[in-house]
């Protein structure tokens, strides 16, 4: 695909993926483009075996300002016949679903950083990620509510398992702006940082700590979590003494005891 063309990119170092929004003349609004491309990029950055952590970031003054309804206006427009049109928007809908859960869906641990306007589908991206850090100026809205349409892509399906029932209502039904110190205060964002600057540093520093963990067992623990989400106690200890059972005797368990008693850090293969 040629460069110019895109608008979501990544790159790798040290076994960091950096997934950025990357049309910041459009305030990374969310088109065609950009589903396609995020959905490709995330394909590529899963199926890599060397990534250990993903950060996903934007360029520009916002993470996003959601939809882009000069760009999607087609997708909600009626055409053809009734069943023909809630036909073609069912499987628009899924696209994008798919979309924004290639994210959610990534075996490895995923850090948003936001900053600016994170709007409507921004909040669907965000709320697929594991950790949220955010600046000061960040301010986020579920507003779906105010252009007449009912989220879809998850922010309603994974903004309850990360705050408050009331704080859920209250954010979707209104439609509301929120700061990041707001975010914070309800348990969205895990911490608030002066500037875009200091948020990315802050993000890389804890990507860094993930990745220097054995990333067999850090996806291990990405998978128990995801695992025992709405099970019982006991259906999540029998499924993790299983994936123990399969994994424990790892080379990495071996560098683990090898380097506490020789007093270095360990090198982790992920084998």
């Amino acid at each position: 695909m040629d460069q110019s063309d895109r608008v979501v990119r990544w790159e790798q170092s040290d076994g960091i993926a950096h997934v950025w929004l990357s049309n910041p003349a459009k305030r990374n609004a969310m088109g065609q483009r950009f589903f396609d491309q995020l959905a490709e990029v995330m394909k590529e950055v899963n199926a890599d075996e060397s990534v250990r952590v993903v950060i996903l970031a934007a360029e520009g003054p916002a993470f996003t300002v959601g939809l882009d309804l000069f760009d999607m206006g087609g997708t909600l427009a009626p055409s053809g016949g009734q069943i023909e049109t809630r036909r073609r928007i069912l499987a628009d809908v899924d696209r994008l679903q798919r979309s924004i859960g290639s994210v959610a869906e990534s075996p490895v641990p995923t850090i948003a950083v936001m900053h600016g306007w994170c709007i409507g589908g921004g909040v669907d991206l965000v709320t697929g990620c594991d950790i949220r850090l955010a600046s000061a100026d960040m301010k986020l809205s579920v507003r779906e509510t105010k252009i007449a349409i009912v989220a879809d892509l998850g922010t309603l399906q994974r903004l309850p398992k990360i705050i408050a029932p009331g704080h859920v209502a209250e954010l979707a039904y209104t439609g509301k702006d929120i700061t990041a110190a707001r975010a914070k205060e309800i348990g969205l964002v895990n911490e608030v940082y002066p500037d875009f600057d200091a948020t990315l540093a802050a993000a890389r520093a804890m990507a860094a700590e993930i990745a220097a963990n054995s990333p067999l067992v850090v996806r291990g623990v990405k998978k128990v979590l995801r695992y025992g989400d709405g099970k019982s106690v006991q259906d999540g200890l029998d499924y993790v003494a299983a994936w123990n059972a399969s994994f424990l005797l790892s080379d990495d368990l071996a560098e683990a005891m090898t380097s506490f008693f020789e007093k270095r850090k360990p090198n982790y293969k992920g084998t």
